[in-house]
């Protein structure tokens, strides 16, 4: 009989996880939110950068991740219909289980090609385990100047980040107030969920972004566009059938912008609306525009009660800290646009 000749054993080195994905697509008619607006809406970019930053997360840590925060996004000029967009991110620091993700938005004019920044900010994702625990992930290291100073400039944030998340946790939101706020009410669909069964984090966001638009759009009497985000905190996942909640509460204005808190509470219906839980806390700045475009001047609120003029030092307070601390640039400028490649 003839004997078997055995196979090779060898064993193949595990291929090292890619630390960075790039997503490019066409920003579409429906990622505009209203008629006549110059661009898509904040709400729908952070979504963009939450699904790239979730499938950088995914790939480098081989498991389900989640949203644990979003911060310090300016968002620099509007992102036409029609363009072509392109969403970079990429790992700047890992610790045992969080990935810290620097996320670049870009779009460029197909007919052109030529691809300018519409703003970057940090994300931060948590791997978890089977059991929706924390997991720990690979380290990541960083070898070259660039990814070095990527990094540092991820580090210089963290005080930043807890500061802000700190004066934002010490705050409390009752009905003593004249301010002017908006709420909506809705039930999440299974539509609205990502692999995981949660409600992916982006969907929130421009949960978020529509409660807060509608809230100054109420103020101004004109249409408004979202400047800034910050502080954006995840604090527990949103199910499918969860009762959800978004207040939105303007709590400052200056010469053009206005600044708005909103909560996002939620949790099953069943238990009543009044003991929902807060699942995601974020800091908002948008400004009025005309019809090209062009920023407006604020109509002013002025602060009545006790608790509004407390908020109002609140929002204030915010803009010392990001100032104190002065982060290192996440991206280096660019210096100037940069042609479309297959």
């Amino acid at each position: 009989m003839e004997s078997e000749t055995p196979q090779s054993t060898t064993t193949q080195p595990q291929q090292q996880p890619s630390p960075e994905v790039t997503l490019r697509f066409l920003a579409a008619p429906t990622d505009v939110l209203m008629a006549g607006a110059m661009g898509v809406h904040g709400g729908r970019v952070l979504e963009w950068i939450d699904k790239a930053a979730y499938a950088c997360a995914v790939a480098w840590s081989q498991s389900y991740c989640v949203t644990a925060y979003v911060g310090h996004i300016h968002f620099t000029r509007p992102i036409p219909s029609g363009h072509i967009v392109e969403v970079r991110s990429r790992i700047a620091y890992t610790g045992r289980s969080s990935m810290h993700i620097v996320n670049e938005v870009l779009s460029a004019d197909p007919r052109e090609g030529k691809f300018t920044r519409a703003c970057d900010c940090l994300v931060i994702f948590v791997a978890m385990d089977e059991d929706r625990k924390p997991k720990q992930i690979p380290a990541y290291e960083p070898k070259t100047d660039e990814e070095i100073r990527v990094r540092d400039a991820a580090l210089s944030r963290v005080q930043l980040r807890k500061a802000i998340e700190e004066e934002m946790l010490r705050q409390s939101y009752t009905d003593d107030s004249t301010a002017p706020e908006l709420t909506t009410r809705f039930l999440a669909k299974p539509t609205d969920v990502n692999w995981g069964g949660n409600v992916h984090g982006g969907t929130a966001m421009q949960w978020i972004d529509e409660a807060a638009t509608a809230c100054t759009m109420q103020w101004s009497g004109e249409r408004t566009a979202a400047v800034y985000a910050g502080g954006i905190r995840f604090y527990r996942p949103v199910h499918i059938g969860d009762l959800v909640e978004v207040n939105a509460r303007m709590i400052r204005t200056d010469a053009r912008t206005m600044s708005v808190m909103i909560h996002l509470r939620a949790g099953d219906p069943r238990q009543g609306r009044e003991t929902l839980p807060v699942a995601i806390h974020a800091s908002f700045a948008y400004v009025s525009v005309d019809l090209d475009g062009n920023p407006l001047a604020a109509r002013k609120f002025t602060p009545v009660t006790n608790e509004d003029k407390r908020l109002e030092q609140h929002a204030t307070k915010l803009r010392e800290l990001r100032s104190t601390y002065e982060p290192q640039p996440l991206v280096k400028p660019m210096a100037d646009t940069f042609q479309l490649t297959s």
